[in-house]
C-alpha cells in the first residue's frame, strides 16, 4: 500500500446458471447479464491473482475450480443454463472452502444471480467459517408471472389400445392473479390427442384430467404442454405410456386344482384385438426352479405348501415390482399361507367357510369398490340413474382372510364380512388375494359373465408397469427403476433425445435389472432404453419443479441471508447490470482501495502546522532562578 500497489488476491466467482436465469428483461437474458458481470470481475483481476469460477450447475462435476484468469474467461463464456443445479448456498459454501485453501491472504467472493428464493433458502451461511469479503451482483429487474406443469402421469393402470386412458396433469399459477380458462394439451408421439381448460387460482395446485384413446401398442412417448410464457422450461412435462404386445404369466397349479378357466379367460380367442398373455403352467413342485423376475405376473392356484425359500422369492418378486395373484386351495397349509401373507405385509388366513361342492351358499358379494380402476367398464348401469348392476355369484366355499395393518384394501367384500378380493401393496408390486379357487366347486363365478373380465383385468392390472406408466424420473435427482424380461447379457444403454448415449449404473436381480438414474442426464424428454439392439423401454425425464416459482429476494434480503448474522462482510454492487464493466470497475476500485484520503491528511497537516506556529508565538520559557 505504501508503494501504491495492491496485494495479490484470491477471487471466487459464483455464477447462477439455474433455469430461472433464462428469463429476459430489457437488458436481455439473465444468464447473459450474469456472464458479462462475471467476465468483468475476472477481467479486473491482475497478474498473479488466483481466480476460481463456480456455477450452480457445476458443483460436484469436478470442473468447478479454474485457477488462471485466461481459463476463467473461457469458462465464463461457455456457461449455459443447466436443468439441474445446486442452491446458491451450496455453491457459495464450496467457494468459501476453495478460498480457505487459497494461496493469498486477500480473498474475495462474488455472487452473480437473480437471487430466486428457491436458490437462497433460509439457511445460515458460513457460520463459524473465516469471514470472506463478499460482493452481491444482482441481475434482473422484474418478476415474471408464471404458470408451470409440476406433474404429468398416467392415471389408468389398465391401458389398452383403442380404450380410454386417463392422463392427469397438475398446474400451478405462480402469478399474483387468478387465470381463467387456461388451456393445456396432451401429445402422444408428437400428435395432439386431447385438450382441456381450467381456472387457476394463485399458488394453488390444480389437477386437469385428460382422456385419450391410443391406437398403437408399445412404449409411446407423451407430453403435456401449456401456453408459452416468460419461463419456457416448465411449459412441457413428459410421460410414457406402455401398451405391451404380450405379457408373460406364470401359473402355478396345486395338485387337484385345474387352471382351465384361467387359461380360457386369457386365451387369444377371447382376448382378440387386445394384449396377449403368454401362459406357462407348472405344478407347484416346479416353482422353486423358476426365475420369477422373467415373468410379468405369477398366479398361485390352490398350492398346498410353500417352502421358506419360495416364500422369500415370492415376497422379493412382489417387492421388486412383480404382480401376484393368489387363489387358495382346500388342502393349503395355514402356516405356509400366513408366512407368505406376512412376508408381503398382508393379514392372516384363519381357515375356510362352507365346503367344496356344497349345496348351500354361505355368502355373496356385499360391497364392491366401484371407484377402483380394476372395475372401470366391468359392470353395466342399473335401471336407476347413477347406479350399476353388480353380479352377485353364489359362494359355497371360501377362504377366511382378515386384513392386517399393511398397505391393503378390500375391493370386493362378502356378505359374511370376509374379503372376496383383497389388494395388497408391497414395495413396488401388488398382490391380489382371492377368497375362492377358480372352479365351480367353490362358487358359480366361473359360469358368470363377470369371471372373464375380472380375471383378464386382474392380470392386466398386476402386470402393469408403474415405472413405464407412472411417475417419470427427475433430472438431477437419484432414483432407480426395474427392467424385467429376457434382457440378455449386454449392458443397458440409454439414448437421450439429443442422441447422446449413457450407460448408467445397473445391477442384476433375479430375471431383472435394476437401473439407477444417472445424475449426468441433462436433457429433459423421452429416453430410449436398449438392451443390445433391442428397445426394451422408454423413460421420461423431467426438470425439477422448485424453480418454477420466480419470486426473488431483494438485494438487501440477499445480503441479510449471506451475511450470517454479521460475521461475513457482504456488500451489494448496485446498478451494475446493463451498465457495462466500467461501472463495475469503479465500484471494485472503491471496494478494494477505499476513498482517497491524501487531501484529508494534507489539510490536517496544514492545521497542525498553523497550530504549532500560534503556539510558538505565545509561549515564553520561564526564567530559571540561580
Amino acid at each position: 500500500g505504501a508503494l501504491g500497489g495492491r496485494a495479490r488476491t484470491s477471487i471466487a466467482v459464483v455464477i447462477d446458471n439455474s433455469r430461472s436465469m433464462a428469463v429476459r428483461d430489457a437488458q436481455g437474458a439473465y444468464i447473459d447479464q450474469a456472464k458479462a458481470l462475471a467476465a468483468g470481475v475476472v477481467e479486473y483481476a491482475q497478474t498473479g491473482d488466483e481466480v476460481f469460477v463456480l456455477s450452480t450447475g457445476s458443483i460436484g462435476s469436478g470442473e468447478e475450480a479454474i485457477t488462471t484468469r485466461a481459463l476463467a474467461q473461457d469458462v465464463v463464456g461457455e456457461l449455459a443454463i443447466q436443468p439441474s443445479s445446486v442452491t446458491l448456498v451450496e455453491a457459495i459454501d464450496r467457494a468459501r472452502t476453495l478460498l480457505a485453501e487459497a494461496s493469498h491472504l486477500n480473498r474475495e467472493l462474488y455472487v452473480v444471480s437473480d437471487f430466486q428464493r428457491h436458490m437462497l433458502p433460509d439457511t445460515v451461511l458460513g457460520a463459524g467459517a473465516e469471514p470472506v469479503r463478499t460482493y452481491v451482483l444482482p441481475v434482473g429487474e422484474r418478476v415474471e408471472p408464471n404458470v408451470a406443469i409440476t406433474r404429468a402421469r398416467v392415471v389408468s393402470r389398465i391401458v389398452e389400445a383403442g380404450q380410454p386412458v386417463r392422463i392427469e396433469a397438475t398446474l400451478v399459477n405462480y402469478g399474483p392473479s387468478a387465470v381463467e380458462g387456461y388451456v393445456a394439451s396432451v401429445f402422444l408421439e408428437g400428435e395432439r390427442v386431447a385438450q382441456a381448460a381450467a381456472d387457476l387460482p394463485p399458488r394453488v395446485p390444480t389437477d386437469i384430467v385428460f382422456t385419450v384413446s391410443p391406437q398403437r401398442r408399445g412404449w409411446l412417448p407423451g407430453e403435456v404442454r401449456i401456453e408459452d410464457d416468460a419461463f419456457e422450461s416448465d411449459n412441457v412435462r413428459y410421460f410414457t405410456l406402455h401398451m405391451p404386445e404380450q405379457r408373460s404369466l406364470l401359473v402355478v397349479a396345486g395338485e387337484g386344482h385345474p387352471t382351465d378357466f384361467i387359461q380360457l379367460a386369457l386365451s387369444p380367442e377371447l382376448t382378440r384385438g387386445r394384449s396377449i398373455f403368454n401362459l406357462e403352467t407348472i405344478p407347484e413342485t416346479a416353482l422353486a426352479t423358476r426365475t420369477l423376475g422373467s415373468y410379468d405376473a405369477v398366479a398361485l392356484v390352490g398350492v398346498r405348501s410353500l417352502s421358506s425359500g419360495e416364500v422369500g422369492a415370492l415376497a422379493q418378486y412382489v417387492n421388486d415390482g412383480g404382480g401376484l395373484l393368489f387363489y387358495p386351495g382346500e388342502a393349503g397349509q395355514a402356516a405356509d399361507y400366513n408366512a407368505l401373507f406376512e412376508a408381503i405385509g398382508a393379514g392372516r388366513f384363519s381357515g375356510f367357510s362352507g365346503a367344496p361342492g356344497g349345496e348351500t351358499p354361505i355368502a355373496s358379494f356385499d360391497r364392491v369398490d366401484l371407484e377402483h380402476p380394476l372395475f372401470e367398464g366391468v359392470f353395466k348401469e342399473a335401471d336407476e340413474p347413477g347406479e350399476v348392476a353388480v353380479e352377485r355369484p353364489l359362494i359355497v366355499h371360501a377362504m377366511n382372510y382378515t386384513p392386517g395393518a399393511g398397505n391393503e384394501q378390500t375391493l370386493i367384500q362378502l356378505s359374511n364380512g370376509f374379503p372376496f378380493l383383497q389388494e395388497v401393496r408391497h414395495g413396488e408390486g401388488v398382490a391380489f388375494l382371492m377368497a375362492v379357487a377358480p372352479n365351480t366347486q367353490w362358487s358359480d363365478l366361473p359360469r358368470r359373465g363377470l369371471f372373464i373380465p375380472l380375471v383378464y383385468r386382474s392380470m392386466f392390472y398386476l402386470t402393469a408397469d408403474d415405472t413405464g406408466a407412472g411417475e417419470p424420473l427427475v433430472i438431477g435427482e437419484p432414483g432407480e427403476w426395474r427392467l424385467t424380461g429376457a434382457l440378455g447379457s449386454e449392458p443397458i444403454v440409454l439414448r437421450a433425445p439429443d442422441g447422446e448415449e449413457f450407460t448408467p449404473e445397473q445391477r442384476s436381480l433375479l430375471g431383472a435389472v435394476l437401473v439407477e438414474n444417472d445424475l449426468s442426464f441433462s436433457v429433459p424428454g423421452s429416453y430410449d432404453v436398449y438392451a443390445g439392439q433391442q428397445l426394451v423401454r422408454r423413460v421420461a425425464m423431467n426438470v425439477q419443479t422448485e424453480e418454477s416459482d420466480l419470486a426473488v429476494w431483494s438485494a438487501d434480503e440477499a445480503v441479510e441471508r449471506l451475511s450470517a448474522g454479521g460475521e461475513v462482510p457482504v456488500r451489494v454492487l448496485h446498478g451494475v447490470s446493463g451498465e457495462g464493466v466500467e461501472a463495475l470497475f469503479e465500484q471494485l476500485d472503491e471496494g478494494r482501495s477505499g476513498v482517497e484520503l491524501w487531501n484529508v491528511f494534507l489539510l490536517l497537516a496544514l492545521v497542525f502546522l498553523v497550530a504549532e506556529m500560534l503556539l510558538a508565538r505565545q509561549w515564553r520559557p520561564e526564567a530559571v532562578s540561580a
